[in-house]
């Protein structure tokens, strides 16, 4: 596939200090989940907020994914509590993502939220986040173990249900149930009105959602389908969907 055959897909950047200054940032996984199996060209977008003309931007890609992250939704954005000044937060990002989620769905542009993106896609419609998942009575510790080498941070923590007749049930028919990694301290608590249940973990933590009336591809999942993307026939269809939707676009747009 040529380079100028691909639909173009915006990553949106992690800010992220080093040596004292802010270097914009996207992890290779993603963008390498993206060109081998949704077979797009990525493109990483500077998070600048309101410096961006939003509109202009959608309307000059084929597709949008937003990432995971080590840090967290500010909790002054959906009207959570005060969380310690040390817990990592990204501002800039937080100004950029969560309008573009809404204008990006205005516009029908093909979304993929992972991790972080998930739950931005969940803030952005008016929904709310647990800011500690794991210190909720009942429900499980969702966060990686830290410290151990990478292959055990993103093996397989937990089964999650498929919502029957959904749309991650339709990409991926079959098989009510599967195994998911998890690396998060966040997590949905109220979910947004626009949103549909995908998925669930055990312990009734939402795992992956979808938007009610968007008329194109969007779908938001709390767990990594980055990781090791074509060793995982779910993670391979999730992308492989997404980038026929970008696909699509792209003819659209000409």
């Amino acid at each position: 596939m040529s380079l100028s055959s691909r639909p173009l897909i915006g990553v949106i950047a992690d800010v992220r200090p080093v040596d004292g200054q802010n270097f914009h940032m996207g992890q290779e996984k993603y963008l390498s989940a993206l060109w081998q199996a949704a077979g797009v060209m990525p493109i990483v977008i500077p998070s600048f907020g309101d410096r961006l003309n939003l509109g202009e931007l959608v309307d000059g890609l084929d597709g949008l994914l937003l990432t995971g992250c080590i840090s967290n939704i500010e909790p002054w954005r959906y009207g959570g509590p005060s969380d310690p000044p040390s817990d990592p937060y990204d501002p800039a990002r937080d100004e950029t993502t969560l309008p573009l989620v809404e204008i990006a769905l205005s516009r029908a542009l093909p979304t993929l939220a992972v991790c972080r993106g998930f739950q931005e896609l969940n803030v952005a419609l008016g929904g709310t986040l647990l800011p500690r998942v794991h210190e909720v009575p009942g429900r499980l510790d969702h966060r990686a173990p830290y410290g151990r080498p990478l292959d055990e941070q993103y093996a397989p923590a937990h089964p999650v249900t498929i919502t029957p007749g959904g749309k991650l049930a339709r990409l991926y028919p079959n098989e009510p149930e599967i195994r998911v990694n998890s690396l998060h301290w966040q997590g949905i608590d109220r979910l947004a009105p626009r949103l549909a249940i995908e998925a669930k973990a055990p312990d009734g933590t939402i795992e992956a959602v979808s938007v009610i009336d968007a008329p194109g591809f969007v779908l938001g999942v709390q767990w990594h389908p980055e990781w090791q993307v074509m060793t995982n026939p779910v993670s391979v269809a999730i992308f492989g969907a997404f980038g026929e939707a970008a696909a699509a676009r792209k003819r659209a747009r000409g």
